[in-house]
Protein backbone atom coordinates (compact mmCIF):
# COMPACT_ATOMS: atom_id res chain seq x y z
CA UNK A 1 0.00 0.00 0.00
CA UNK A 2 1.35 3.43 -0.88
CA UNK A 3 2.09 6.02 1.80
CA UNK A 4 -0.61 8.22 0.31
CA UNK A 5 -3.18 5.43 0.69
CA UNK A 6 -2.03 4.67 4.23
CA UNK A 7 -2.42 8.33 5.19
CA UNK A 8 -5.83 8.52 3.56
CA UNK A 9 -7.14 5.43 5.38
CA UNK A 10 -5.61 6.62 8.68
CA UNK A 11 -7.71 9.79 8.51
CA UNK A 12 -10.95 7.78 8.82
CA UNK A 13 -12.73 6.35 11.89
CA UNK A 14 -11.50 2.86 12.94
CA UNK A 15 -14.63 1.02 11.68
CA UNK A 16 -14.26 2.64 8.26
CA UNK A 17 -10.53 1.86 8.17
CA UNK A 18 -11.23 -1.81 8.88
CA UNK A 19 -13.94 -2.12 6.23
CA UNK A 20 -11.82 -0.32 3.63
CA UNK A 21 -8.91 -2.65 4.42
CA UNK A 22 -11.18 -5.69 4.01
CA UNK A 23 -12.45 -4.50 0.61
CA UNK A 24 -8.90 -3.64 -0.49
CA UNK A 25 -7.92 -7.17 0.51
CA UNK A 26 -10.75 -8.63 -1.59
CA UNK A 27 -9.56 -6.64 -4.61
CA UNK A 28 -6.00 -7.95 -4.21
CA UNK A 29 -7.18 -11.55 -3.60
CA UNK A 30 -9.50 -11.54 -6.62
CA UNK A 31 -6.77 -10.13 -8.90
CA UNK A 32 -4.39 -12.85 -7.76
CA UNK A 33 -6.98 -15.65 -7.85
CA UNK A 34 -7.76 -14.88 -11.49
CA UNK A 35 -4.11 -14.25 -12.50
CA UNK A 36 -4.87 -10.68 -13.58
CA UNK A 37 -1.43 -9.27 -12.85
CA UNK A 38 -0.27 -6.52 -10.56
CA UNK A 39 -2.83 -4.21 -9.02
CA UNK A 40 -2.00 -0.53 -9.43
CA UNK A 41 -2.91 1.23 -6.18
CA UNK A 42 -3.16 5.02 -6.22
CA UNK A 43 -5.28 7.87 -4.91
CA UNK A 44 -7.58 9.42 -7.54
CA UNK A 45 -10.08 12.16 -6.77
CA UNK A 46 -9.10 11.77 -3.14
CA UNK A 47 -10.16 8.10 -3.09
CA UNK A 48 -8.23 4.83 -2.99
CA UNK A 49 -8.09 3.56 -6.56
CA UNK A 50 -7.29 0.07 -7.84
CA UNK A 51 -6.79 -1.16 -11.37
CA UNK A 52 -5.34 -4.07 -13.29
CA UNK A 53 -4.49 -4.12 -16.96
CA UNK A 54 -7.68 -4.95 -18.89
CA UNK A 55 -9.93 -4.04 -16.00
CA UNK A 56 -12.04 -1.09 -14.97
CA UNK A 57 -10.92 1.10 -12.07
CA UNK A 58 -12.43 0.40 -8.65
CA UNK A 59 -12.34 3.19 -6.07
CA UNK A 60 -13.22 2.86 -2.39
CA UNK A 61 -13.84 5.56 0.19
CA UNK A 62 -15.64 6.62 3.35
CA UNK A 63 -17.54 9.92 3.38
CA UNK A 64 -18.56 11.89 6.50
CA UNK A 65 -21.97 12.52 4.89
CA UNK A 66 -22.63 8.75 4.93
CA UNK A 67 -20.83 7.70 8.12
CA UNK A 68 -22.30 4.18 8.39
CA UNK A 69 -21.08 2.89 5.02
CA UNK A 70 -18.09 2.79 2.75
CA UNK A 71 -18.63 3.22 -0.96
CA UNK A 72 -17.20 1.04 -3.69
CA UNK A 73 -17.16 3.13 -6.87
CA UNK A 74 -17.11 1.86 -10.45
CA UNK A 75 -16.74 3.80 -13.68
CA UNK A 76 -20.20 5.26 -14.36
CA UNK A 77 -19.92 4.85 -18.14
CA UNK A 78 -19.60 1.08 -17.89
CA UNK A 79 -22.41 -1.44 -17.46
CA UNK A 80 -20.96 -2.67 -14.18
CA UNK A 81 -23.40 -1.24 -11.61
CA UNK A 82 -26.34 -1.81 -13.97
CA UNK A 83 -25.30 -5.48 -14.16
CA UNK A 84 -24.76 -5.77 -10.39
CA UNK A 85 -28.24 -4.34 -9.82
CA UNK A 86 -29.78 -6.96 -12.12
CA UNK A 87 -27.79 -9.93 -10.83
CA UNK A 88 -27.86 -8.91 -7.15
CA UNK A 89 -30.98 -6.73 -6.70
CA UNK A 90 -31.14 -7.21 -2.93
CA UNK A 91 -27.48 -7.74 -2.01
CA UNK A 92 -26.51 -4.07 -1.91
CA UNK A 93 -27.77 -0.57 -1.58
CA UNK A 94 -26.82 1.22 -4.79
CA UNK A 95 -25.91 4.83 -5.50
CA UNK A 96 -26.94 5.61 -9.05
CA UNK A 97 -24.85 3.87 -11.68
CA UNK A 98 -21.59 4.41 -9.83
CA UNK A 99 -21.40 2.83 -6.38
CA UNK A 100 -22.25 0.02 -3.99
CA UNK A 101 -22.78 1.04 -0.37
CA UNK A 102 -21.24 -1.39 2.09
CA UNK A 103 -22.28 -1.03 5.75
CA UNK A 104 -19.31 -0.73 8.11
CA UNK A 105 -20.38 -3.79 10.08
CA UNK A 106 -21.25 -6.07 7.15
CA UNK A 107 -19.39 -9.19 6.06
CA UNK A 108 -17.39 -8.40 2.95
CA UNK A 109 -16.27 -11.97 2.27
CA UNK A 110 -19.63 -12.96 0.83
CA UNK A 111 -19.98 -14.02 -2.79
CA UNK A 112 -21.78 -11.02 -4.32
CA UNK A 113 -19.11 -8.42 -3.51
CA UNK A 114 -16.31 -10.76 -4.58
CA UNK A 115 -18.13 -11.42 -7.86
CA UNK A 116 -18.70 -7.71 -8.52
CA UNK A 117 -15.01 -7.01 -7.94
CA UNK A 118 -14.06 -9.86 -10.26
CA UNK A 119 -16.30 -8.50 -13.04
CA UNK A 120 -14.76 -5.02 -12.71
CA UNK A 121 -11.22 -6.41 -12.76
CA UNK A 122 -12.03 -8.37 -15.96
CA UNK A 123 -14.25 -5.72 -17.53
CA UNK A 124 -12.47 -5.24 -20.87
CA UNK A 125 -12.77 -8.91 -21.76
CA UNK A 126 -16.37 -9.20 -20.51
CA UNK A 127 -18.00 -5.96 -21.65
CA UNK A 128 -19.41 -7.47 -24.85
CA UNK A 129 -21.19 -10.34 -23.02
CA UNK A 130 -24.79 -10.19 -21.82
CA UNK A 131 -24.73 -9.33 -18.08
CA UNK A 132 -20.94 -9.33 -18.44
CA UNK A 133 -21.05 -13.11 -18.43
CA UNK A 134 -22.38 -13.16 -14.85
Amino acid sequence: MTLELLARFASYPPDAQQQLARVRGLILVEAEAHSLGAVEETVKWGEASFRVKGGSTIRIDWKPKSPDVIKVFFHCQTRLVETFREVYPDAFEYEGNRALLIPLQSDTDDGPLRHCIELALKYQRLKHLPLLGA
